[in-house]
């Protein structure tokens, strides 16, 4: 009765904790599903838009830094224009982008004196609420020969900066509260070297997370002004356009040709003056001789 017993409970316990290895694996099972797996793993958004083909749709996708569904998307773009006077307008689209709210992180310029022509570039940074009606000024200045926008999303990691720093902040509270009971010195410099680490991993943190709030409030656009004498050629598509393409060629090479030959004409000159010398006093030397070997009479 006694054993018979025994092996009963014995076979008790090992359906209880069968059932609780059950449960606990299950519930790991859970946890590990509810919160979606570790924060990088996998496809962090990426590139979600790269060359988009219809400029106004391109606008229309990267409004907003913070999307409707509470994304965290970071905008950038490049905007070539040809202009009148890109110097100009250059001080006009560093007026349109501070009007909006943003800033010129970046500007270069180019005098005729130095290059040739004048040409601009400038490295803008516009908010991404106003994106759309700060590009369409901006396109206003000149005939728009490329616009080019991307889009990041970096909500996994915005999300993920913002978990880490608030464990982090709690982690310090709560060895800055054991800091005040500490009861030995060695207690006290653990303690004490426990918080200045944590501390340095939080502002480090922090200042990811301040990077990432500029990049996604503000888009970062690259901005080239070009002159007529640095646009893009437009390839001929019909025969009229081919023609005329056809002519302007010809009437460069011929340009070419008379400075070519403008070049050369001093130089033609001088080397004919040369030759016309020179061909005089051969000419002067050959009477001598025929002179000198006539018989005397």
């Amino acid at each position: 009765m006694t054993r018979r017993l025994r092996l009963t409970t014995a076979a008790s316990l090992t359906l209880l904790a069968a059932l609780a290895l059950g449960g606990c694996s299950a519930g790991a099972s859970d946890s590990a599903t509810d919160s979606g797996g570790p924060a990088f793993g996998g496809d962090s958004g990426g590139e979600l838009g790269s060359e988009f083909g219809d400029a106004p749709a391109a606008e229309e996708a990267a409004q907003d830094g913070e999307v409707s569904d509470g994304r965290s998307v970071i905008t950038t773009g490049h905007l070539y224009l040809t202009v009148d006077a890109p110097l100009d307008a250059a001080e006009e689209a560093a007026r349109i982008t501070e009007r909006a709210g943003g800033r010129v992180d970046g500007r270069t310029e180019y005098s005729p004196d130095q290059v040739g022509y004048a040409a601009a570039e400038l490295l803008l940074r516009i908010p991404s609420a106003t994106l759309t009606a700060t590009l369409e000024e901006l396109r206003a200045l000149g005939e728009v020969e490329e616009l080019t926008l991307q889009t990041d999303d970096v909500t996994r990691e915005v999300q993920d900066l913002d978990a880490r720093i608030t464990a982090l902040r709690s982690s310090v509270e709560r060895l800055l509260a054991l800091q005040d009971t500490a009861a030995t010195v060695e207690d006290l410099i653990d303690l004490e070297t426990a918080i200045s680490d944590r501390q340095g991993q939080l502002e480090s943190l922090e200042a990811q997370q301040r990077y990432l709030a500029d990049q996604v409030e503000l888009s970062t656009l690259r901005l080239t002004l070009g002159s007529d004498e640095t646009a893009p050629v437009d390839e001929p598509d019909t025969f009229l356009t081919g023609l005329i393409a056809g002519w302007e060629s010809l009437v460069a090479v011929g340009s070419g040709l008379l400075v070519i030959a403008g070049v050369l004409l001093p130089w033609l000159a001088v080397l004919g003056a040369l030759a016309l010398v020179t061909l005089l006093i051969v000419r002067g030397a050959r009477r001598r001789r025929a002179r000198a070997a006539e018989p005397t009479p």
